[in-house]
């Protein structure tokens, strides 16, 4: 799995007008916690999706993780799974509940 970065609200953008032309996903992770880590291993380890998958360590953007919260209307979870489709939230799942497959099914 090849993760894009998330660094800045820009990229945000940039990831948010992608979603118009294909689904995207974000994934909001906390650097200090060792679920969110496990979580992230987890998808890594399941993701067989043909969409760009986004990575944001919310430690060091918490301004992009915000506004992800902002303008999808989720509320801040850490480790998040958002999926992105034409600029709405279609899919929002954190910690364990976070499932690549039930991802798929919506695409």
């Amino acid at each position: 799995m090849k993760w894009k970065e998330l660094n800045s609200i820009n990229d945000l953008e940039t990831a948010l007008k992608a979603s118009h032309e294909q689904p995207v996903a974000l994934f909001k992770h906390s650097t200090r916690c060792s679920v969110s880590l496990m979580a992230k291993k987890s998808v890594e380890r399941f993701w067989d999706l043909d969409i760009d998958a986004y990575y944001l360590d919310l430690i060091a953007h918490r301004d992009v993780s915000n506004s992800i919260a902002e303008q999808l209307e989720v509320q801040h979870q850490s480790p998040q799974m958002v999926l992105v489709k034409d600029g709405k939230a279609i899919y929002n799942a954190s910690h364990g509940s976070i499932d690549v497959d039930a991802m798929g099914e919506l695409l």
